[in-house]
């Protein structure tokens, strides 16, 4: 080796034009599947793939992800139809990828993608209902609870053997 060959070398990379770092873990773009647009022209939420798992975002932030996006499109068509029955107007656009998707999936089951969806959105206006009536039941329970308590020690005594009854304490 010369004297000189380091003095080359590092002249040689100076010259060479400068390369991008490829990461391994790099990100892949995300692209947009279904839109929820507002009157103004504002994203409300978005699906989309990157890779191959699909995002839910809602205002802006990554909500979720999933292998499958028909809930989440369910989920944004429920959103819709809630924000109609507010008097707001918005828009919901899809790809024709997940259209193809959901007329797969509903094919599967013999149905209209339209009436696959509409299923699916229906599903989540029963959660809806259900969460409502939790919070009345939950409610009813404290009025029981209350009624217990001013009855006294008798009530604790009647109610402790019917739980036991029912089914083993841990």
């Amino acid at each position: 080796m010369s004297k000189q060959s380091k003095a080359k070398r590092d002249k040689r990379k100076k010259q060479q034009p400068k390369r991008p770092i490829n990461r391994l873990n790099a990100q892949q773009p995300v692209q947009n599947h279904a839109v929820l647009t507002n009157e103004e022209g504002q994203v409300v939420a978005a699906i989309g793939l990157q890779g191959t798992e699909w995002l839910l975002a809602i205002g802006g932030q990554t909500m979720g992800n999933a292998d499958n996006p028909v809930p989440m499109l369910a989920m944004l068509k429920h959103l819709s139809n809630v924000q109609e029955k507010e008097g707001r107007k918005v828009n919901l656009e899809y790809s024709t990828q997940l259209q193809q998707l959901i007329d797969d999936l509903a094919a599967d089951e013999g149905k209209t993608a339209d009436e696959y969806l509409a299923q699916l959105v229906s599903e989540f206006e029963g959660v809806e209902g259900e969460e409502g009536e939790d919070a009345e039941t939950a409610a009813d329970a404290g009025d029981d609870a209350k009624v217990a308590d001013e009855a006294g020690t008798d009530a604790d005594a009647d109610a402790a053997p019917a739980a036991s009854d029912d089914k083993p304490q841990a």
